[in-house]
């Protein structure tokens, strides 16, 4: 079904660890040429070499997403076929207590990183005259809230309204824009936490009584990076357990 995305370059943002080089590994053994975008070389070296030895194709770009020069810089002349707009930081912080500098590095990175990346890809692909297709990175967050994520929640329901605004603009330049949603996903960063008490309770709000793993979002990024995909477009996927449709 996603033979059609061997051959095919694609950006991954963010891609230096967690979800994000689990996106860059599952691209390239599909056989796509993927690069890696992060602000740490050394630590795109260690993932491009980790994706080369298991046969896989990737570099790195140092990139800083929130920064418009760096954006621009680092992509003119780059064309790529797949983006997956993928950085993002948590700034957990009750509101109150939310300070100006931690807001605008939430916002600037999770809601502006995501604009001004797709906008310069979305040029190479205009330029190229091939069309592509950019998933972006939300969560359940920005459908619903919890306590202590308010930069967050509020950057992630940006992320898909603009993924909305995006893909009816540009969908007649052959350039289909979506969301992924993840729910609650088990990585190395979170997995102490869901170890605790009140981890196990968060744990239990969830109908399927679990956490997803890395690879229970394969299906649903495959579906949005390859033509199996090629009537989508404005969509968001939620994968969460069920977690949304839980009862308040």
């Amino acid at each position: 079904m996603f033979e059609d995305l061997s051959g095919k370059t694609a950006l991954v943002t963010g891609a230096s660890g967690g979800l994000g080089l689990h996106f860059a590994r599952l691209l390239a053994h599909h056989g796509v040429e993927v690069t890696l975008a992060a602000r740490r070389q050394s630590a795109l070296d260690e993932a491009g070499a980790e994706i080369a030895r298991a046969g896989g194709s990737a570099k790195g770009l140092v990139l800083d997403v929130a920064d418009a020069v760096s954006v621009a810089e680092a992509l003119a002349g780059r064309h790529f076929d797949i983006l997956i707009n993928n950085a993002g930081i948590s700034g957990a912080g009750p509101a109150a207590d939310l300070s100006e500098a931690d807001w605008d590095a939430v916002l600037d990175t999770n809601l502006k990183g995501v604009f001004l990346v797709a906008q310069a890809v979305a040029r190479g692909m205009r330029e190229s005259g091939t069309g592509g297709t950019i998933v972006n990175i939300a969560s359940i967050l920005g459908h619903r809230v919890a306590g202590g994520v308010s930069a967050y929640a509020a950057s992630k329901a940006g992320v898909i309204q603009l993924t909305k605004a995006l893909a009816l603009e540009w969908a007649r330049d052959r350039i289909r824009v979506n969301a992924l949603c993840p729910g609650y996903i088990e990585t190395d960063i979170n997995r102490d936490f869901f170890a605790t008490e009140a981890g196990l309770q968060l744990i239990k709000r969830i109908p399927q009584r679990r956490l997803g793993q890395p690879e229970e979002l394969d299906g649903a990024l495959l579906l949005l990076a390859s033509s199996a995909g090629s009537y989508i477009t404005g969509s968001t996927i939620e994968v969460d357990g069920g977690h949304l449709v839980s009862s308040l």
